[in-house]
């Protein structure tokens, strides 16, 4: 098995394990990115055999996979809270503060699971770390606002680059947003620079959900693991 067919199956493992958090009736936020892919093709196979579930997607490519699954879904308009969030991260710490928006949905990810009750966030072994800050933070701006953004971003000690797409074009995110992937290196105090990071107008939100992960599950080949806040 290749590095990466044993990353892949690790996903998978992580995705058949948590999803045995879901319950008949539930709500659920439905996270983006690779392991939350095979959660929710998992959780079609479910509903495809008589689970009643409904989900809110975090971006539209997962809209689109989960109607093509047959989950059912609705809107935040639609429910007062959602029962659980199911969701991949970039970086994981000890403390499970993590590092999210590799996929550029980092916006939706943190509300919808802001709305929800608890988070179960899914990842492989190469995601645990002990500290934050080897995954450059990705950070969402008003695509008007980046050039300042970043030079504020810059003299907090970070390299900056602006996440590019196809023909190198900035990259814009399902609310329009550019993002730039701050590389800080290890970052000592996640707290003090997320309020830092939050007082700069025109930033939309950062990458790093601190405190909000309640269960965090790990795979290495076929082991599963926990880890709780």
């Amino acid at each position: 098995m290749t590095p990466s067919e044993r990353q892949n199956h690790e996903k998978q493992v992580t995705a058949r394990h948590a999803i045995t958090y879901v319950e008949d009736g539930m709500t659920i936020g439905l996270g983006t990115g690779s392991t939350a892919a095979w959660a929710i093709r998992f959780l079609g196979k479910r509903v495809r055999g008589g689970l009643s579930i409904r989900g809110v997607p975090t971006s539209i490519a997962t809209e689109r996979l989960a109607t093509q699954e047959g989950i059912p879904l609705v809107g935040l308009a639609d429910v007062s809270e959602l029962d659980l969030t199911l969701d991949g991260a970039d970086e994981v710490d000890p403390k499970l503060r993590l590092i999210k928006g590799g996929g550029g949905a980092l916006v939706r990810e943190k509300v919808v699971a802001s709305a929800s009750r608890r988070l179960i966030i899914l990842v492989d072994a190469s995601k645990d770390v002990p500290v934050l800050g080897a995954f450059p933070l990705p950070v969402a701006v008003v695509p008007f606002s980046a050039p300042v953004v970043a030079r504020r971003i810059e003299a907090l000690g970070a390299s900056v680059k602006l996440r590019t797409g196809a023909n190198q074009h900035p990259f814009v995110s399902d609310d329009g947003l550019h993002i730039l992937d701050c590389a800080f290196g290890k970052i000592a105090d996640a707290e003090g620079l997320a309020r830092h990071l939050e007082s700069i107008p025109g930033l939309v939100d950062h990458g790093m959900f601190l405190n909000m992960a309640d269960i965090v599950v790990f795979a290495k080949g076929d082991q599963v693991t926990e880890r709780r806040r």
